[in-house]
């Protein structure tokens, strides 16, 4: 029974060993001496380069963005000026037409009166052809004769008046 219990019972394995940290070199602190003035010169002197490059790009970029805004506005003025002279070009172009409206205007207005010349000269001969009784005015001035007239035609025209609706009842 002895054995039973031995074979029973595992043995218990050991426990890995860990391995120890390295060890760290101690750092060594530092003196403060002369040595820190020409590190501060270095660090100024880099500062200054930097601070130089950037005010050189800045001056770079200012004098691009003024010559930009100086083109923008050139190329501005420059259109005002295209639009201008295509102003005056269309302008000079319409005045040249007016003016050629004008001469062909004035000419046919010349023949017209011309013509409207020889058509009442021709009117004129063809009355004179005719023989119209001349109006005496003055019997009318008179106002007794003047209704004595207006009476006279009044019956004429009921006479015609008459006549003519029976000619168009038979």
């Amino acid at each position: 029974m002895a054995e039973a219990t031995a074979t029973k019972a595992p043995a218990k394995k050991a426990a890995a060993k860990r391995k120890a940290p390295a060890k760290r070199k101690p750092v060594a602190k530092r003196k403060v001496t002369a040595r820190a003035k020409p590190a501060a010169k270095k660090a100024t002197a880099k500062v200054e380069k930097t601070a130089a490059k950037v005010e050189k790009a800045t001056g770079e970029f200012t004098s691009m963005a003024k010559e930009t805004g100086h083109n923008v506005l050139l190329a501005s003025l420059g259109c005002y000026g295209m639009a201008y002279d295509q102003m005056l070009e269309q302008k000079k172009t319409i005045e040249a037409r007016v003016e050629a409206r004008k001469k062909k205007v004035d000419k046919l207005y010349k023949e017209l009166v011309k013509r409207g010349t020889k058509v009442e000269k021709d009117a004129m001969k063809v009355m004179d052809d005719f023989e119209m009784p001349k109006l005496d005015l003055e019997k009318y001035t008179d106002l007794k004769t003047y209704e004595a007239s207006l009476e006279k035609a009044k019956a004429r025209l009921e006479e015609l008046k008459s006549t003519a609706t029976a000619r168009f009842a038979a």
